[in-house]
């Protein structure tokens, strides 16, 4: 099969030819017909994650998937062949990856089938960002009328965020420049969008007594932190922990459960949710779209395979 891997660390990843995996017990083969770009990608190939996880290599990228089973392990009972399913992978090391024609994966954690109304390129655009957008925001569940800070707005997991707050009656102030950012968050509902380069000030004009929660996806952390109101809500998922009294801090790890990813799917299909794709590139074309990701991208940056 072809696959976007690295055989090594420091060594840039590459479309290589890689054996097609067996699917152990209790999990299915899948074969892939899209994925995406998330930061945890840039992570493992930038040897980040040494330590968290092993290392196999030649190690293939991507979390997420979509596609159809092509053949199922032994116990396997939930998912037949033909089915079509996505979500995101969930092995215990890295090696495999969704930036490949096929992937195994276990049948009973990280994926969930594709509902009607929901094509290959919105499902594999869907599973890591979408649920840890849900999971952050479930963490500080904004009520209606509260205000919602959202530092790191413009990517990936800050567009599904904007508008699981949005959903809920929350008032969002989305971090972005003047310009295609502005009119990208205010686009997915933000009633404010605020510059980084000016955040404090601009918070403060519009909640001078500060906001009810924030979500940390990228930026100052301290700097977020200290524009909650006394008993505010603080989600974070890059694991920074501020120091302040009178603030509830909780980090975030994303938790793609077949429930989660239902949902996901349920809310994208039926068009309460906008799965915001940037840019799509072919699987060919996944070193260009690596790049075209680390320079920062409004949403999703997809690949068709």
């Amino acid at each position: 099969m072809r696959a976007v891997a690295f055989p090594a660390f420091d060594v840039a990843p590459a479309l290589s030819d890689l054996p097609v995996p067996e699917p152990g017990p209790g999990e299915v083969l899948v074969q892939v017909r899209a994925s995406s770009i998330n930061g945890f990608d840039l992570g493992a190939i930038g040897g980040f994650l040494k330590g968290v996880y092993e290392y196999e290599f030649p190690v293939v990228v991507g979390k997420d998937f979509a596609g159809v089973v092509a053949a199922v392990g032994d116990e396997v009972t939930s998912l037949s062949v033909g089915d079509e399913v996505f979500g995101v992978v969930m092995r215990p090391t890295l090696g495999q990856g969704g930036l490949a024609e096929y992937v195994a994966v276990s049948e009973a954690y990280g994926i969930a089938r594709i509902p009607e109304g929901l094509d290959h390129a919105q499902a594999g655009a869907l599973g890591l960002a979408g649920t840890a957008a849900l999971n952050a925001i479930d963490t500080v569940a904004p009520a209606t009328g509260e205000t919602v800070l959202i530092s790191g707005a413009t990517g990936g997991v800050g567009a599904y965020a904007i508008q699981f707050a949005v959903a809920r009656g929350a008032t969002v102030i989305a971090t972005a420049k003047p310009g295609d950012e502005t009119e990208f968050v205010t686009g997915l509902g933000a009633a404010h969008a605020v510059d980084h380069a000016d955040l404090e000030a601009q918070v403060r004009a519009i909640a001078p007594d500060g906001v009810h929660a924030a979500l940390h996806l990228a930026g100052d952390g301290a700097t977020v932190a200290g524009l909650l109101a006394p008993g505010g809500r603080f989600a974070t998922t890059v694991h920074f922990t501020p120091d302040i009294e009178d603030i509830k801090s909780t980090a975030v790890m994303s938790d793609p459960s077949t429930d989660t990813l239902t949902r996901l799917a349920a809310d994208a299909a039926a068009g309460r949710l906008q799965v915001p794709i940037a840019k799509t590139y072919s699987l060919a074309e996944a070193e260009q779209a690596i790049a075209q990701f680390s320079r920062g991208t409004l949403g999703k940056v997809a690949i068709t395979i």
